[in-house]
């Protein structure tokens, strides 16, 4: 069984601004944490760079999603047998 990913838009996201260092990070496989920081250090040094920077870098990413977009893998519905109602099912344990 496979299961649905609940997937949002990054910019639609509640706690993003943009969602530009999580794109970013989930591009290049590196944890987005590692550009936030110095992103952060970047605004108490230099606001008006940083907020442009990051401003670019958006756009950056728009345009690489929109030439570029990620392949959708096909899903193969398969039918699923009704399991009997005594039989115990494993579910995911919560971290």
């Amino acid at each position: 069984m496979v299961a649905q990913e609940n997937q949002v838009a990054l910019p639609l996201r509640s706690h993003t601004i943009l969602g530009v260092c999580e794109a970013i990070g989930e591009d290049f496989g590196f944890n987005p944490t590692f550009l936030r920081v110095p992103l952060a250090a970047s605004v108490i040094y230099s606001p008006m760079i940083a907020i442009g920077i990051y401003f670019a870098l958006g756009l950056a990413v728009l345009a690489s999603r929109l030439l570029f977009p990620k392949k959708v893998a096909s899903v193969e519905t398969v039918a699923a047998e009704p399991a009997p109602a005594n039989e115990q099912r494993e579910y995911a344990k919560a971290a």
